[in-house]
């Protein structure tokens, strides 16, 4: 059985699992929905009217979701999964393993959201045509008038707004794959940046003269395109990259029978915050510095490395790209990756590493120079029996 994910932004409640996808709801969206209700009930004096208000934003955040589960499932058409969806006050964030490899898959996928919104305001311009229950527009409002109604006209502006070209959002994104049948993925990405951060700006501006829910939009617009397209810029040079160039191979190990003392001596001895425990020769568990520090306030340095190290961890492959140290679930797990050449222990890879390899590349790129930056010489290695450890959370490129 598939564990449950862990929702990138903090604060967040586990709402359930639909469809294989976690789904979590940020704790400022109940402020926000108990904010909306208690105003509305004060300046109307009236329960009936603050019930009112909450039903409707509930129900709008409803479509949101069903918004995002469009994104998820058109996603896993193509073989994506879904690690989570997050309700927040500002919309929902479906987090994908990855981005579609093709263009015209990131436009299906893109458009599936608003796709989704269309269908329920049709549903409801239906129900509402068939039961007579329309009324004027003039009577509407976010708090006040035919509910049905007011999520009608609710869906068709998160598919106007949506769909405006402002990279992250859907219409940035259908954008970038338009672009991207036409010129590189990584050019595409930096001109819908560059649109998607001229859209904020002009957000930000009407934001200072009317509505301030536009200064937190044209936040995480600009924030979201300069994210994602350094994330595009890295995945471009690290293209054609194996794990062997960037990988440390000079670091230490621990076993299971030592002390947190031993380990404490290691960290303070070099730049070292993670250490493989090694035992018979084989990798049975990591030794992170989050788990180190809290050991030590908890249990003091006499405590054992065996009762403190992690027993589930990714393990990569010489030979692998080095994209797969960025898979979102490597990443998430914050801590340094073993890496295996034919069943030995011939390195370690970090984010930071992973970074400053991009650095170098980066800038060796810049120069026209060789990217090949690894020396000749192999690096020592300890060595390990050729049947995999049966404890290791999930190999990756073996």
């Amino acid at each position: 059985m598939k564990s449950k994910s862990k929702s990138t932004f903090g604060w967040s409640f586990h709402l359930g699992r639909l469809l294989g996808i976690d789904v979590y709801i940020h704790f400022t969206f109940l402020l926000l929905l108990a904010f909306i209700g208690l105003s509305r009930g004060l300046a109307q004096r009236s329960m009936e009217a603050a019930w009112d208000a909450m039903l409707f934003f509930a129900g709008l955040f409803v479509c949101v979701l069903l918004h995002e589960y469009g994104h998820a499932l058109a996603a896993r058409r193509y073989g994506i999964g879904t690690r989570d969806i997050t309700l927040l006050p500002i919309g929902g964030v479906a987090r994908l393993d990855r981005m579609p490899d093709k263009p015209w898959q990131e436009f299906v996928v893109a458009l599936a959201g608003p796709a989704v919104n269309v269908v329920i305001g049709a549903a409801l311009w239906v129900g509402l045509w068939i039961g007579g229950y329309w009324q004027p527009l003039a009577s509407l409002s976010a708090t006040s008038g035919n509910l049905l109604e007011r999520l009608l006209a609710a869906n068709v502006f998160l598919v106007l707004f949506n769909l405006l070209p402002a990279f992250p959002m859907d219409g940035g994104r259908v954008l970038r794959a338009v672009l991207a049948m036409r010129i590189n993925y990584s050019r595409a990405t930096r001109i819908a940046a560059r649109i998607g951060q001229g859209m904020a700006a002009l957000f930000g501006f009407a934001g200072l003269f009317g509505n301030p829910m536009l200064l937190l939009i044209a936040l995480f617009v600009w924030i979201g395109a300069a994210q994602e397209a350094a994330a595009v810029e890295m995945k471009t040079s690290l293209a054609g990259a194996t794990v062997r160039q960037a990988m440390l191979t000079d670091f230490k190990t621990l076993s299971p029978g030592q002390t947190l003392a031993d380990a404490t001596r290691l960290l303070l001895d070099g730049s070292q915050q993670d250490f493989p425990v090694v035992e018979s020769g084989s990798v049975v568990g990591i030794l992170a510095h989050r788990e180190l520090f809290l050991a030590l306030r908890e249990q003091g340095d006499t405590a054992m490395v065996a009762d403190v190290m992690r027993r589930e961890f990714a393990v990569l492959s010489v030979d692998a790209p080095l994209e797969t140290a960025l898979d979102p679930e490597n990443v998430e797990k914050g801590t340094a990756m073993p890496v295996l050449d034919r069943g030995r222990l011939a390195g370690l890879v970090t984010a930071e590493n992973v970074g400053e390899f991009f650095m170098v590349r980066s800038a060796l790129q810049t120069r026209g120079v060789s990217t090949a930056i690894r020396p000749a010489t192999r690096p020592p290695v300890i060595h390990l029996p050729r049947v995999a450890p049966p404890i290791l959370g999930r190999q990756a490129g073996g």
